[in-house]
């Protein structure tokens, strides 16, 4: 199995920034993709950005220019440089990998439990 874990949400003011990150351990063999999801109150879950195992990145439309996805495939990490950050960015960021693990060889997704974001004055 796979375990995430998100670091580094909290309260911050309009035009601030956070450094989010996630760390996952467990039987892994190797990471594809890594993506940062967000879920508002009352609102669907919205895919934020993506980076492929190469270092290919993507992101959200509402993000673009503000956040970086980057990723240290010695630590089995992901991170989230979220800059320049709007009220409307306050969510919950949820961490998700698609990994081969010892025990299970085929590629399959995993969650973590995610991590706090409020923006306000």
């Amino acid at each position: 199995q796979v375990q995430l874990v998100e670091s580094g949400g909290g309260l911050v003011q309009p035009g601030g920034s956070l450094r989010l990150s996630c760390a996952a351990s467990g039987d892994i063999v190797g990471i594809n993709i890594m993506r940062w999801y967000r879920q508002g109150p009352g609102t669907q879950r919205e895919l934020v950005a993506t980076i492929s195992s190469g270092g290919s990145t993507d992101y959200a439309d509402s993000v673009k220019g503000r956040f970086t996805i980057s990723r240290d495939n010695a630590k089995n990490s992901v991170y989230l440089q979220m800059n320049s950050l709007k009220p409307e960015d306050t969510a919950v960021y949820l961490c998700n990998v698609d990994a081969r693990t010892y025990r299970f060889r085929d590629l399959r997704s995993y969650w973590g439990q995610g991590t706090q974001v409020t923006v306000s004055s």
